[in-house]
């Protein structure tokens, strides 16, 4: 079974609408200089597992009062398990929110034909031209674009997000996103913690201003059904 490194009993922000926790798995196909798992992400085998048996019993003693579950990371999808935790919790009448970061477009498909998705937020680093630079690995960007096309015609609720970093992902990116996406559903542009961050070097990153947070989302609100603004 699957390794859970950390249980959100209560996550209220993660599954939007429903009642929720939130489970993070290990490993990551990036290396986000901005991202604030640096531990999932860098050496989760220092990170003790949340043991299959309290996962269990935690879903059980909440039944009746927790709607959903939300499986993040890290990438869960790089998991080979994964299928069979997702399983597991769609077998006790919970919902199902996976968060990714798009890498893995055969595996989301093949796990949304299983039915084990109830709803979906990727993650889109960058415009695709500036994917490697940002996300400081390797990567075949033809398969982000695979996934984009998975989930909004995945016929679940989904949303796509963007965390912008002041000197790294800021109005340009948004603007080309956009365009990107154009017609898609819902977007989120999340704004930046300096907390914990995989590269210290960002900790020392001012955050951008509300006004300027706002003003991204006027450029690329034609574009969506919906924007929205995380973090403010």
């Amino acid at each position: 079974m699957v390794a859970i490194k950390g249980l959100e009993k209560f996550a209220p922000k993660d599954f939007p609408g429903h009642i929720a926790a939130t489970v993070f798995l290990p490993g990551c196909s990036f290396r986000c200089p901005f991202c604030h798992n640096p531990d999932l992400v860098l050496c989760p085998e220092t990170l003790a597992d949340v043991p299959l048996d309290f996962f269990l019993a935690f879903l059980d003693s909440r039944r009746g009062w927790l709607e959903g579950i939300c499986v993040s990371g890290g990438e869960p999808l790089l998991d080979p398990q994964v299928e069979g935790l997702l399983a597991v919790i769609k077998e006790r009448g919970l919902l199902v929110k996976v968060d990714t970061n798009g890498s893995r477009p055969e595996r989301l498909a093949s796990l949304l034909r299983a039915g084990l998705i109830d709803r979906i937020a990727m993650d889109v680093k960058s415009p695709p031209e500036r994917y490697s630079e940002v996300v400081r690995a390797p990567v075949d960007t033809a398969a982000i674009a695979r996934s984009v096309d998975i989930v909004r015609s995945s016929g679940r609720p989904y949303l796509f997000r963007t965390t912008v970093v002041p000197g790294l992902v800021g109005a340009g990116d948004v603007q080309r996103i956009g365009e990107w996406l154009d017609g898609a559903a819902a977007y989120q542009i999340q704004q930046f913690s300096a907390a914990n961050t995989l590269d210290r070097e960002f900790g020392t990153r001012k955050p951008y201003g509300r006004d300027e947070l706002r003003a991204m989302a006027e450029l690329v609100r034609p574009h969506f059904g919906e924007v929205r603004l995380e973090g403010l």
